[in-house]
Order: C-alpha cells, then sequence, then structure tokens
C-alpha cells in the first residue's frame, strides 16, 4: 500500500481511531471539511488527508458524487457471518 511505504510524516493510531470513531457514530459527512471539523482534537491537514487515504483504500469510507464521506464498513458480527457464509458468485 503506498501509503504506508511513503516518506514523512505518519498519522498516530489515535489519529486515525479518533477518525474512525466519529465516522462510525454519525455514518455520513457532507464533506471531508464538514468531518474535519466534527473531529474532538484540531489535526493539520496533511496528517487528516493520509488517515482519509488509509480509510478509502482500506474500503472503510466512499465518497458520494457531492464529496460526501460515507462509513460503509461494518463491525456487527452477524453481518460479518453472513458475508463469511455467503456462496461466491
Amino acid at each position: 500500500m503506498e501509503l504506508l511505504t511513503s516518506k514523512g510524516h505518519s498519522p498516530r493510531l489515535e489519529s486515525i481511531l479518533m477518525v474512525e470513531q466519529v465516522l462510525q457514530e454519525q455514518n455520513e459527512f457532507s464533506s471531508k471539511s464538514a468531518l474535519l471539523r466534527a473531529l474532538p482534537k484540531t489535526m493539520q491537514t496533511q496528517t487528516f488527508n493520509k488517515i482519509i487515504q488509509y480509510l478509502e483504500k482500506s474500503q472503510k469510507i466512499i465518497f458520494t458524487k457531492d464529496n460526501g464521506v460515507v462509513w460503509i464498513f461494518t463491525s456487527n458480527p452477524d453481518l460479518k457471518k453472513v458475508w463469511n457464509e455467503s456462496v461466491s458468485l
């Protein structure tokens, strides 16, 4: 994954988890800026953008056609069980 191998600043795990928690609680934001403003602590834009890149590449978020941010990752054990038991097409 290019994000993890690039040189320079890497986000701290605490920062990644903070962004994930806010996304899980609210599910959707109208823009990246709205998400950044909703965080309980301030964060550098460069750090925030790297976290967003990571979440998109790991398929935890998607962007809407209007550049909104939507949390799509589930931690629901029932859904994971259904997914694991489903038949591949």
